[in-house]
């Protein structure tokens, strides 16, 4: 698929920020109407496979939690055999120092949601190396304004640093 199609929801933020209480916020959606948004979505374009995020959205992000809660019930009203959900390797983040403010960043500490960050890598089952697209994906963050705070500290990642923290996609695949 090369289109974006909207779901019509505002970004939540960050755990704790104001729009977290927009109504109009993803956050605040109601699972069961934004997965049936979701789901005709999933049945117009014949969708095999659908790709969410992991239980705590990779390290709490309000809007990448409910991006879980809706797209499981999504695939399940569609018919969506394969789910995947994206994640992070903690322990391929654990094995570099990836410095914040000049401060060493642990992946084992808690994220935005108090959990750890990513998964560990056990639990992982697909691995895809993207370092051929990682200028795009470059590009793409950039373009999350939002996001400025995040965004911009990985933004700010020598290029071979932001290579070796984005060149691979990870995912969990539930029932395998």
């Amino acid at each position: 698929m090369h289109h974006v199609l909207w779901l019509g929801y505002s970004d939540s933020g960050m755990s704790g920020w104001d729009q977290n209480a927009d109504p109009d916020s993803f956050w605040q959606a109601d699972v069961d109407d934004a997965a049936a948004r979701l789901a005709k979505l999933l049945d117009a374009e014949h969708a095999d496979a659908l790709v969410t995020y992991d239980w705590h959205g990779g390290y709490g992000h309000p809007d990448h939690v409910q991006a879980h809660r809706v797209g499981h019930r999504a695939a399940a009203l569609a018919g969506t055999a394969r789910v995947l959900e994206a994640t992070f390797s903690r322990d391929a983040m654990r094995s570099f120092a990836i410095t914040e403010g000049g401060e060493e960043w642990d992946p084992d500490g808690p994220a935005d949601d108090g959990n750890p960050f990513g998964t560990p890598e056990i639990e992982i089952h697909h691995a895809v190396d993207v370092t051929e697209l990682i200028e795009r994906k470059r590009r793409a963050l950039a373009c999350h304004a939002s996001q400025t705070s995040d965004a911009g500290a990985m933004l700010a990642m020598p290029e071979t640093m932001f290579a070796r923290a984005f060149g691979t996609e990870w995912f969990i695949e539930p029932g395998r």
